[in-house]
């Protein structure tokens, strides 16, 4: 029998007697919880159709009153995201009306209309706001920020304390804030790279200290904005806490024998995994420290490595802890104070009063170089909480399941190099190229990029930058687009210091290019002539042709170095677009400002 479209039989007279139904099958089942992510879903659909923002319903089915709790992220590599994601879940739980949004996706104007606002952002380079952060970040420094006296606040900073700008974007919005009048209703957190623990307590706080002006409104359906974190379908069953064991395939050498980088192809088994990616995706990698420095760190402090220590309230042996629990290889300043107060080091104690000598020690060095440089008593367990935790290494996949199946492929640089008279190696890339065997088990999971992402439509052009390693993202990038036939056009800038050494999966890009699928290549072999050129002189040389594919719609890519060549990459872009494109410096950065937020101008730093 044909339906009538017009037989509407649901409330209001919205639905044909066909949706109803297929409504009623798919909601039969689920739980309040799931209903309330379904309803918030619904209405986040609805807002990216251009709908009335759908009211959020109570519990006697009329729309709440209450104030609403916005949960904002700003996140480079996902972990300020799924924080957000976990908060606002609490939130729910606790019946505090809440909308997610991302950072890219919300109006900073909107802030005078807010009540309570709870921030989880990142901070990555010197002091850099992630990507989907910068407008907001500068909203906020800037005149047009509005007074926020009504509004209450709290600010979670994700960051790495071995970096000299610590948390910084978190600092700035907490101080901006509170200088535009709004009220903080828990100080501000300011979480390092083992952060759970910390801001798992941190959200209970602020939870308590909100619930009580939220206690007259019902329990409501989340109301999600366009650009929340939204489930997946079959999401990941693995994770960072919940790795998954894998097979080491392959470690290959693709830089040549005269190289002064050694860097792999690792190709990784995920078979039986279930796992799935997408391209511009990372792998997380828990790695084992070397045994040669685990013993180097016994030796130098004459430790005894069987004897027993506590982890996180468990028990072990320090060799089992210095191996597998806690970080070597990166220097950071908790350490060094942990280490000068059980020492009393006088020679460390002056070092550390000097703060600019001190980033330079440590930005040559690592914990063992310290430890031999400043040699003193300290117990097992006194050096097991000087050490912070181990925690996974995060690479750009360099792979399309669409071509490698249930495999997944990197690129990484092995950090090997002698210093200080003895052989210095990477925690994660000295563990995965050297010490871990082809056949041997690896622990790893998907760390999911949503602001790395090829663009929804294949005839779109796309623009790659990635000198070194930075070429591992834009690899996957053309093993997509050539399984999906894209008609886009295709433009690689790469660079590394010499042709015949160091030109990454030569014999792919020359296939790519023979086949027609990568339009065009442009090479910066830096030190093959007398100066020294680079990836962001070549985009400068192809400036007009650049901007061209831009106006045509071009999406542009970044991936590798964060530090320098990101932002010289950045500054060359916004040089050609205000010359090719007859703009004022201002009008530039405009023009790049309207990329970004069209996810046009995407990077993958580190």
């Amino acid at each position: 029998m044909t339906q009538n479209p017009s037989n509407t039989i649901s409330p209001g007279g919205i639905l044909n007697e066909t949706q109803w139904n297929a409504v009623t099958r798919a909601l039969s089942g689920l739980d309040h919880t799931q209903l309330t992510w379904v309803s918030g879903y619904a209405a986040g659909l609805a807002a990216g159709q251009g709908a009335a923002a759908m009211p959020v319903a109570g519990a006697d089915g009329a729309a709440s009153s209450s104030s609403t709790l916005t949960v904002l992220y700003g996140s480079q590599t996902g972990n300020a995201k799924e924080l957000a994601t976990q908060f606002q879940a609490k939130a729910e739980e606790a019946g505090i009306t809440s909308k997610l949004v991302s950072m890219a996706d919300y109006k900073p104007r909107q802030l005078k209309n807010e009540t309570h606002v709870v921030v989880f952002v990142s901070t990555h380079g010197e002091g850099d706001a992630p990507d989907d952060a910068i407008e907001f970040h500068e909203f906020l420094g800037g005149k047009k920020a509005p007074k926020l006296s009504s509004l209450k606040y709290a600010v979670l900073g994700l960051g790495d304390s071995s970096y000299e700008f610590f948390c910084q974007t978190g600092k700035d919005i907490d101080s901006r804030l509170s200088a535009l009048g709004a009220s903080s209703v828990v100080g501000r957190a300011d979480c390092d790279v083992d952060y759970e623990s910390q801001a798992g307590q941190w959200s209970e706080s602020v939870i308590n200290a909100v619930k009580d002006d939220f206690a007259d409104g019902s329990t409501g359906a989340v109301a999600v904005q366009t650009g929340a974190a939204i489930p997946q379908a079959g999401a990941q069953t693995y994770s960072k806490k919940a790795p998954f064991k894998a097979t080491l395939l392959e470690s290959q050498k693709i830089t040549g024998r005269d190289s002064v980088k050694d860097i792999r192809h690792i190709e990784i088994s995920l078979e039986d995994s279930g796992i799935t990616y997408q391209p511009g995706d990372a792998l997380g990698v828990w790695f084992k420290n070397a045994p040669a420095l685990v013993n180097k760190f016994i030796e130098q402090l004459s430790l005894d490595g069987e004897a027993e220590v506590t982890v996180a309230d468990e028990v072990m042996s320090l060799r089992d802890a210095l191996t597998n629990k806690l970080e070597l290889t990166l220097s950071y300043p908790a350490f060094l104070k942990a280490y000068q107060a059980a020492t009393q080091s006088e020679t460390l104690a002056e070092l550390m009063a000097d703060k600019a000598t001190l980033r330079t020690y440590l930005a040559e060095r690592q914990l063992i170089d310290v430890v031999v440089d400043h040699p003193g008593s300290i117990t097992e367990q006194q050096l097991v909480d000087a050490c912070r935790p181990l925690t996974p290494r995060l690479y750009s996949i360099a792979s399309s399941q669409a071509e490698v199946d249930d495999e997944v492929h990197l690129t990484v640089a092995h950090v090997d190099y002698e210093a200080f008279g003895y052989r210095h190696q990477g925690g994660a890339s000295g563990y995965v190229c050297e010490h871990l065997e082809e056949g041997g088990e690896v622990e790893v999971y998907v760390e999911s990029n949503n602001n790395f992402r090829l663009p929804e439509d294949p005839n779109t052009p796309v623009i790659m930058v990635g000198p070194g390693t930075g070429i591992a993202p834009f690899r996957a990038f053309m093993q997509e687009r050539e399984s999906q036939d894209a008609e886009g056009k295709n433009w690689l800038f790469f660079g590394n210091p010499h042709f015949t050494q160091d030109f990454l999966y030569q014999v792919e890009w020359q296939s790519y290019v023979k086949s027609g699928i990568l339009n065009n290549i442009t090479l910066a072999f830096s030190r093959d002539q007398q100066d020294k050129i680079y990836v962001q002189h070549r985009l400068t040389e192809h400036g007009k042709e650049v901007f061209d594919w831009l106006e045509q719609g071009a999406h542009f890519y970044v991936c590798g170095d964060a530090m320098h060549m990101a932002k010289d990459v950045e500054q060359a872009l916004l040089t050609l677009i205000a010359e090719h494109g007859n703009k004022s410096e201002e009008e530039a950065k405009q023009y790049l400002v309207g990329l970004r937020k069209a996810k046009r101008y995407q990077k993958d730093v580190y």
